[in-house]
């Protein structure tokens, strides 16, 4: 078999914290031998999370088993996730931010049996549903849980609170068409109905300046796609909350804007 040297695009920092997190948890379980040291299993799962790589090639170029590369991963995605801040936590830093960026996403899947509530009309495709928060540099702030891609993004907002907390905690807030009709400090741009005057020129131009805005919220989904596991996610849709979660956990070592 041939192979080749690869990179990860992330510092040390980020490996060494993974791997400080799987030391604790085999010091707690007291775990026995395993087959990789701490170090190199967090350098497997990053692999496998930031680049893609399938568990196939990750037990070839560790020397492991497929199934002993998978239970390696799953295990990492775990301890990361456990660590995830919910939003509750989340939003002691977004009320600091001069203003918020709502978006949603829809994350691909493959097909599974139950396809009707991951089909998503809008993108015409199977997926997930993960609503991210952005500052207004288009930093990655905040994703939430995955729920089906056949849910509204203003369903789905809803149903993880975030309006409410948003409202609450006074976030001035710009969101796309998608989310017209939350109101609270939800901003979302002139819509023009059937059967009414059009758009005036100061609403579109109110259009215009909101569209710049949220452009940037763009930058903080595409930071998030930048873990190559999401482009195409190829196990149980149930499992994208942890990866999420944990793929946030990482960004946030990685690029510590946010610490505290």
């Amino acid at each position: 078999m041939l192979s080749y040297p690869a990179t990860i695009p992330l510092s040390s920092r980020t490996l060494n914290h993974l791997a400080d997190r799987i030391r604790g948890h085999r010091q707690q379980r007291r775990s026995r031998w395993r087959r990789l040291e701490p170090g190199r299993q967090a350098l497997l799962a990053l692999a496998h999370l930031r680049n893609g790589d399938t568990y196939t090639r990750l037990a070839a170029g560790f020397q492991i088993g497929v199934a002993t590369a998978w239970r390696y991963v799953q295990e990492a995605i775990s301890l990361l996730s456990a660590a995830a801040d919910g939003l509750d936590t989340a939003m002691r830093r977004i009320r600091q931010l001069a203003y918020a960026i709502l978006d949603g996403t829809l994350i691909s899947i493959d097909r599974v049996a139950d396809q009707k509530p991951y089909y998503s009309g809008k993108h015409k495709r199977h997926g997930v549903n993960v609503q991210v928060i952005a500052d207004a540099a288009g930093g990655l702030v905040w994703a939430s849980p995955a729920l089906p891609g056949s849910a509204h993004d203003l369903t789905a907002a809803r149903a993880h609170g975030i309006i409410d907390a948003l409202t609450s905690g006074k976030v001035m807030t710009f969101a796309d068409k998608g989310y017209q009709g939350a109101r609270g400090s939800v901003r979302t741009p002139f819509k023009r109905r059937r059967f009414r005057p059009k758009l005036s020129r100061r609403q579109k131009a109110v259009n215009r300046a909101h569209a710049k805005i949220r452009a940037r919220g763009e930058r903080a989904i595409a930071t998030l796609k930048t873990w190559r596991i999401l482009v195409k996610l190829r196990r149980c849709p149930r499992r994208a909350t942890a990866i999420v979660q944990a793929i946030l956990v990482l960004h946030h070592v990685e690029s510590p804007r946010y610490e505290g």
